[in-house]
């Protein structure tokens, strides 16, 4: 016959099989959970842009970057600022309600306006999607800033 330790291995394994199919349903109704909800989207642009064209790049970049927190109700945060060490490195924080509000934001006058304005200062761009950890503190942070 089995030895008790064997017993028990078999019953662990016998509890592990039952469990799977209930945490693959878990899973499963989590990922749905996450699907409806609309995501906001958080990116960070990195922008180098030619010296000889700094001050014009930063009036245009300010500019649009008021328009939007101003007049799109999807864009959470445009936050554009440069490097101490080095003014020619930027550095857009970027937050969108859901992706739609980013899709929306990239027709709008004021970004066109940006994007065709400054297109030839732009040495390079990368943008970087970024995940938040905790949209809850996000949220009082924003909340915080009001209260001042």
């Amino acid at each position: 016959m089995y030895s008790s330790c064997m017993k028990n291995k078999m019953k662990f394994l016998a509890l592990a099989v039952l469990a799977l199919p209930l945490a693959g349903i878990h899973a499963a109704k989590a990922q749905q959970a996450r699907d409806h909800e609309p995501a906001m989207m958080v990116r960070i642009s990195e922008i180098t842009v030619d010296a000889k064209h700094l001050a014009q790049y930063k009036a245009i970049l300010k500019e649009e970057a008021e328009a939007s927190v101003r007049l799109e109700p999807g864009v959470l945060a445009i936050f554009p600022m440069y490097q101490r060490d080095s003014n020619t490195e930027f550095r857009i924080l970027e937050m969108y309600a859901n992706r739609e509000a980013y899709e929306a934001h990239l027709k709008t006058p004021h970004f066109q306006k940006y994007k065709t304005g400054t297109v030839h200062m732009v040495k390079s761009l990368k943008l970087v999607d970024m995940q938040p950890i905790d949209a809850e503190t996000m949220a009082r942070m924003f909340t915080k800033m009001n209260s001042r």
